[in-house]
């Protein structure tokens, strides 16, 4: 086999292994359900481990909308390509009785996030939360 061959080889092998690797990542994403309800987010405190694949579930119970909005955390996280749109300036909308999911890498350093919801008042009466990445 010719040097360029068993590069072409080599370069296709390489770059297989990492889409399958991406792939397994995400299908093993930890399921992390976030209910915005009238005023409160449950769990109002959200622990994740740094460096590893989530799928929050943002479920709105309520009839008005709501959002879950966590600027640094988003920007600090490595979000799935194809749920980025769902994140709009470090926040995800949730329409009444509605849902959406979002797939990311929690941070890879420590720390804790500011949550909000940004809706008039909402966090005024409450509805605010942190995210904890060990």
């Amino acid at each position: 086999m010719s040097h360029r061959r068993s590069l072409a080889a080599l370069t296709a092998l390489i770059l297989s292994s990492s889409v399958t690797a991406q792939s397994d990542m995400w299908s093993n994403a930890r399921p992390l359900t976030l209910s915005l309800s009238s005023f409160k987010f449950e769990p109002s405190e959200i622990l994740l481990e740094h460096d590893a694949p989530y799928r929050l579930h943002f479920v709105n119970g309520s009839s008005g909308g709501h959002d879950f909005a966590a600027k640094t955390f988003f920007a600090a996280a490595r979000i799935k390509p194809e749920d980025a749109g769902k994140i709009r300036g470090g926040r995800v909308e949730v329409g009444g009785g509605e849902s959406v999911d979002v797939q990311l890498i929690a941070p890879s350093s420590p720390g804790t996030y500011k949550v909000r919801c940004t809706h008039f008042m909402h966090s005024a009466f409450g509805m605010t939360g942190k995210v904890i990445v060990r």
